[in-house]
């Protein structure tokens, strides 16, 4: 079974489902240093990069899937939260078009937690009837990452569409597992990072934190209402604006002073192995690349029960 991913970022879903045996044949994405980042790891693949509303679907090859995390902006708590009124919330209907085109067997999509209560229902219930009226049947799964394994809250919705019933009725999620790992057993405090991550001592933004770290265990970072501490040794949903506001990264106390997260170890958070890495672009954009992506092992379990329902054979 092969993949065609749309909305593809630095690549979390093709990986994850690379990871579960599946083939990653073709993949859209239009900023241009999150491409960069995906030829970096997946040079076999190829990448369209153009606007995915003028993609011609006669470009697109063959394929059995349609993987999109479609942008999330337009329906999130955190965003205008004007759904399909907003530009971004209207490319969902870009994935429709190439499905009219492509009739792939099974859709997956991924979004933010708030979808089904966007706009009272409303829209969940558009992408449902948009989905169910070209004959998919539907199973959906709103999930924190924390209780699949990973050491961060990070809620996500998730949509499995199949167009044969069979599938759909077999298919199941996968079921949550005990958190055995949190924050520091991802990052390793015993090792020095690069100075430049490091604040000065000197500095007002060092003095808060400092007074402000009363458990080492946790890591931290300033929002609007001040200095926020996470709980039992898991992080906090790692957002898309460390990119827009430097002071918006998370920051830890380490062997060596206070310092914020690297990008390596915000990729490590949302379980990206350590093979996977960034090519030379701005620290600004391997931030905001790393609040844009998947948590990636919530994915693949996804992607290994689409197989054992048969998909593959």
């Amino acid at each position: 079974m092969v993949i065609c991913s749309l909305f593809a970022g630095i690549g979390g879903i093709d990986l994850a489902f690379k990871q579960s045996g599946f083939e990653v044949v073709w993949a859209n994405e239009f900023d241009k240093d999150a491409c960069k980042t995906y030829r970096h790891n997946f040079p076999d693949t190829l990448l369209s990069e153009c606007d995915i509303r003028k993609v011609n679907t006669d470009d697109i090859p063959d394929f059995d899937i349609l993987a999109a995390g479609f942008p999330c902006q337009s329906f999130s708590v955190c965003g205008n939260k004007k759904g399909f009124a907003d530009e971004r919330g209207n490319l969902f209907f870009e994935i429709m078009r190439i499905a009219d085109a492509k009739k792939p067997k099974i859709i997956f999509l991924e979004n933010v937690a708030n979808l089904t209560e966007h706009d009272n229902g409303k829209t969940f219930n558009r992408i449902h009837n948009e989905l169910s009226d070209r004959d998919y049947y539907i199973r959906y799964l709103i999930a924190d990452a924390c209780n699949y394994g990973i050491p961060q809250h990070r809620t996500r919705t998730y949509i499995v569409a199949f167009k044969d019933f069979d599938m759909c009725n077999k298919f199941q999620f996968p079921k949550e597992q005990p958190l055995k790992k949190h924050i520091f057993d991802i990052i390793d405090r015993s090792v020095k990072a690069d100075d430049s991550f490091y604040l000065n001592e000197n500095s007002v933004q060092y003095q808060k934190m400092n007074a402000a770290i009363t458990d080492e265990n946790q890591i931290y970072r300033f929002s609007d209402y001040g200095i926020q501490k996470s709980k039992d040794g898991i992080s906090f949903t790692l957002k898309a604006n460390m990119g827009t506001w430097y002071n918006r990264v998370p920051i830890i106390k380490d062997n060596f002073g206070i310092r914020t997260i690297t990008p390596q170890e915000c990729l490590a958070l949302q379980g990206f192995p350590k093979s996977f890495d960034f090519p030379d672009i701005p620290m600004k954009s391997m931030y905001k690349q790393c609040g844009n992506t998947v948590v990636v092992p919530v994915v693949k379990n996804i992607a290994k029960q689409m197989r054992e329902v048969g998909i593959y054979k």
